[in-house]
């Protein structure tokens, strides 16, 4: 992935969050070039390798990738060789393999799950990621074979129930016309209108008022059928894309996948984060 101004300035946070005032021990070295590698301990796809990159070049270190970001690696791979002043290498090795090991378990985790959905069904990131990592860790979904959907609140109008409990309390209206309010209210305007419902009624509701995409909030798969029937019935379906999202696992994304939901979105692939062992080796 290319490397953005953005991405440059956190990379350059990071470090100096780990760095500090300077590394005390690494200054105990003698002046010497060494070379090294981080290896996988484990299986997976790999993700962040640019990123890692850039961390060892802020210090003047050359990188050279084995194992590119969306490929498999296995236990004992080498995925990147450094080389560089001793005390340069040792410096960014903990915030490299950080990022990298976080990134590689986003996307080892999405491709298990992307891995299980049908040709047309996509698995989305939310917006449950670590603050001040969003970036990278949508990246990796995406690396994965998912998708990032909105990284920002500015990018696309999405109701949620706290909007239409906010518009409901300060405006009166019952919550059903508040949602079709608020949807009603935002058409027209820049980017698309997505609705999140916890009901079929209030499916329907908001497919009439104009929602392009309808988030089935924690429906169970067969919940997810059953509105889906409805919306054709009520010639709606064709209108809107359907998104499954809430109480979403590795041991149910299939039943998901078969509901007829046009996306599935979990947010545990980036909040609850299992990173991959790696580690540098000089």
């Amino acid at each position: 992935m290319r490397i953005t101004l953005d991405s440059r300035r956190h990379l350059r946070r990071f470090l100096a969050e780990d760095v500090g005032r300077g590394d005390v021990t690494g200054a105990l070295l003698p002046g010497g070039v060494i070379t090294a590698s981080i290896i996988t301990r484990q299986s997976a796809t790999v993700a962040g390798t640019s990123h890692a990159r850039e961390i060892f070049r802020l210090k003047g270190c050359r990188c050279r990738t084995i194992k590119p970001d969306g490929s498999r690696a296995s236990a004992g791979d080498v995925i990147i060789k450094v080389r560089g002043e001793a005390r340069a290498v040792l410096a960014c090795e903990r915030t490299a393999l950080n990022l990298l090991s976080r990134m590689s378990g986003i996307a080892t985790r999405t491709a298990e799950l992307a891995g299980r959905l049908p040709a047309g069904v996509r698995i989305y990131a939310t917006r449950k990621t670590a603050p001040g990592l969003r970036t990278f860790d949508k990246e990796a979904v995406e690396i994965g074979g998912g998708m990032r959907h909105r990284m920002k609140l500015d990018e696309s109008i999405m109701i949620k129930d706290n909007h239409v409990a906010a518009a409901s309390r300060m405006t009166g209206l019952a919550p059903e016309a508040a949602l079709e309010h608020l949807i009603r209210k935002a058409v027209g305007r820049r980017g698309s209108i997505e609705a999140e419902v916890d009901s079929i009624g209030d499916a329907i509701i908001a497919a009439r008022a104009g929602a392009g995409t309808i988030m089935l909030d924690n429906f169970t798969p067969r919940q997810v059928r059953t509105a889906i029937r409805r919306l054709e019935s009520e010639g709606l379906r064709d209108r809107v894309r359907i998104e499954a999202s809430g109480g979403i696992t590795g041991r149910n994304i299939s039943a998901y996948a078969d509901s007829g939901a046009d996306m599935i979105s979990a947010g545990f692939i980036t909040h609850s984060v299992s990173g991959i062992d790696m580690s540098l080796e000089v």
